[in-house]
């Protein structure tokens, strides 16, 4: 019986282990993919800003007309 008990403790005890790595692991990647897309929208907002034409450019393009 101490035997059979002592089995079914490793048991739980792994499996209490597990559940903290797997818990631990999917809290990982979504915290990773949450900061990967705030950087990706930063970026993504910084190289719109850079895209908008000049007053240089505007200023060609208005000229002929």
């Amino acid at each position: 019986a101490a035997e059979e008990r002592s089995l079914v403790i490793v048991r739980v005890v792994q499996i209490a282990v597990m559940c903290v790595l797997a818990l631990t692991v999917v809290f990982g990647i979504f915290f990773l993919g949450c900061n990967l897309l705030i950087k990706s929208e930063g970026m993504i907002n910084f190289l719109a800003r850079d895209r908008r034409p000049s007053k240089e450019a505007e200023a060609v393009v208005v000229g002929p007309y």
